[in-house]
């Protein structure tokens, strides 16, 4: 027994040992790879910015450490995950450094936004201005970056590579059907003729007025395209939409070239000699270690904050606007004396109302004290609408998404599945309304009327809400409104957005707006260090770190399910989960 215990206790030190060394290990590997990752990189004479178009676009970058490591352990390859706000900074970096000679735009499938797609391309332009050059090279063009890569001076495909350009359509799943054969009945209350977030759940195919709104912000996004092409390859519209109703994709390699949509067919392994053409002798720097090349401006005191608002409004996902934290940040950067002017930088489909109402208050507060401007990414409609309808100026991409000003309520009735499985209730209550909005059972008259009096008062305040921030009547809001949905372009015709342009242009109205000739931006939330991202990932969400993994860009549909699971309250919400194609 003696020598039992002996070598229980042994082999217990031994592995308490081991995992206090395996810990330190870990740590010290993290350690230098985060070290190595806050290194600075210098720029040599005769660099070359290398931009791969591969991996997912979002609008600001956030470092998982432990991305790589999940991706692995489950055999699956590592979703590249691009922060436009690192895009448009290495091309302005690219564009002031001497060193830089030009941009090598590297393709692959790089999925995003059309508002952000064309951020990039219109700083890709401002790149070209200075008379440095920009070199497209791919396998595969898809439509979005073959946009993208038009700026370029020379556009070179692989022989046997394609080309896709074939116009858009919009795709929308609907539920309705599914439902019903589980017994399940969604009960929905809204206000707006063009509302059809809820369309899914009660409808087979789009209504007229959802059809009418689609093809509408579907034409106008596709324009947007064929007008930037157009203009940089110096073919006519009408000569690219003759194109694409040939559907590109599958034609010859040599037909592309003939249509003068690239200059050349060679591959990868010619692109030394090409890159030679334009300078002998070359280095290459890639995104990420552009990402460390410092930025060399000034010191300034007085700043321009820009607050970032992305995704879904309250969740209650790590990975959408917790009111909470937003309105955190707008607090800090309204009491902040170095804070001259403030941009918040939205791109949210909308979500609860409540929420939006919260983070609108804050704004306000705020607008009392600062210049206040909104710049508008890929979407900024419904409750993203909501939040930034009282800034003194809305900048907005034209193919930006944005209105939908209209909310709606949906409550599940699941007495058909109860029916199904063989489940009963019964129960007491001590008033008339104790079991109201139960989902055991439909509405009664009387409940129905009180939810569609609650979203009509609502939409009251939303429209309220739009008509002060935007000095018109409420007449006029509601003859735009209905929950209908406008691009950027639209929208600036209608009085909803007042610029066309990017987060620069935002930036610079805000500085012009406080009076500022010389200003830093200050970005808020601050971005954390890799010793707070790895402590997160630590003891962050492990299951959703595994659905990422093994699902990959798929992820958004499980995203988009989990979302509509934490719906509470009435929602301001547009349509989110129409497909692009």
């Amino acid at each position: 027994m003696k020598q039992f215990l002996k070598f229980t206790l042994a082999t217990i030190v031994g592995v308490i040992i081991v995992s206090i060394l395996g810990t330190i290990l870990m740590f010290g590997i993290f350690g230098a790879i985060g070290a190595s990752a806050d290194r600075p990189v210098k720029t040599e004479p005769g660099s070359v910015y290398q931009l791969d178009l591969k991996g997912q676009l979002v609008d600001r970058s956030q470092d998982d450490p432990f991305s790589s490591a999940m991706a692995e352990a489950f055999g699956q390859p590592e979703v590249n995950v691009i922060g436009l706000d690192d895009v448009l900074s290495n091309i302005e970096k690219a564009k002031s450094d001497s060193n830089i000679v030009g941009i090598y735009l590297k393709g692959g499938v790089l999925s995003g936004g059309f508002a952000s797609m064309k951020e990039i391309r219109d700083a890709l332009l401002d790149f070209k201005s200075t008379g440095k050059f920009i070199v497209a090279y791919a396998d595969t063009y898809a439509q979005s970056n073959y946009y993208l890569a038009s700026v370029a001076d020379k556009i070179l495909l692989n022989p046997s590579g394609m080309l896709e350009l074939k116009g858009l359509s919009a795709e929308l799943m609907f539920f309705k059907n599914t439902l019903d054969k589980l017994g399940i009945e969604m009960q929905v209350v809204r206000v707006g003729t063009f509302k059809s977030a809820v369309e899914p759940f009660i409808n087979t195919k789009m209504s007229d007025a959802n059809r009418l709104q689609v093809n509408t912000y579907v034409s106008s996004i596709w324009n947007t395209l064929v007008n930037g092409i157009a203009d940089s390859r110096k073919i006519t519209a009408e000569q690219l939409n003759a194109y694409a109703d040939e559907m590109m994709l599958f034609q010859s390699p040599e037909k592309y070239k003939a249509y003068n949509l690239i200059d050349s067919l060679v591959y990868v392994d010619e692109m030394d000699s090409i890159l030679k053409d334009f300078r002998k002798e070359y280095k290459v720097i890639k995104h990420k270690a552009m990402n460390r090349v410092p930025d060399l401006k000034k010191f300034q005191k007085d700043k321009v904050a820009v607050i970032y608002a992305i995704g879904g409004i309250d969740g209650n996902s790590t990975e959408g606007i917790i009111s909470e934290k937003l309105v955190e940040s707008i607090d800090e950067a309204a009491k902040s004396k170095d804070v001259k002017a403030v941009v918040l930088r939205v791109s949210s489909p909308g979500g609860s109302a409540y929420g939006s109402e919260q983070i609108w208050r804050a704004l306000s507060n705020l607008k009392k004290e600062k210049p206040l401007i909104v710049s508008m990414g890929d979407y900024a409609a419904s409750g993203g609408y909501y939040i930034a309808c009282m800034a003194d100026s809305i900048v907005a991409q034209p193919n930006t998404i944005t209105g939908s000003i209209g909310i709606f309520g949906v409550i599940p009735n699941i007495e058909g599945l109860n029916k199904k499985l063989g489940l009963s209730y019964d129960g007491v209550k001590t008033n008339k309304m104790s079991d109201a909005i139960s989902v055991n059972r439909a509405f009664t008259a009387e409940e129905k009327l009180l939810m569609q009096n609650y979203v009509n008062n609502g939409y009251e305040l939303f429209v309220k809400r739009c008509a002060d921030g935007r000095s018109k009547t409420i007449d006029e809001i509601k003859s735009i409104a209905e929950g209908r949905v406008w691009t950027g372009e639209d929208a600036l015709k209608i009085g909803l957005v007042d610029v066309l342009g990017g987060l620069d242009k935002a930036i610079t109205l805000a500085a012009e707006k406080a009076k500022l000739d010389v200003y830093q931006v200050r970005e808020y939330p601050a971005k954390e260090d890799f010793a707070t991202k790895l402590m997160k990932a630590l003891n962050g969400d492990v299951e959703t770190r595994i659905l990422k993994s093994r699902l990959g860009e798929h992820y958004n549909v499980v995203q988009h399910l989990k979302q509509f699971e934490d719906m509470k309250g009435i929602q301001a919400r547009m349509p989110y989960d129409i497909i692009f194609k």
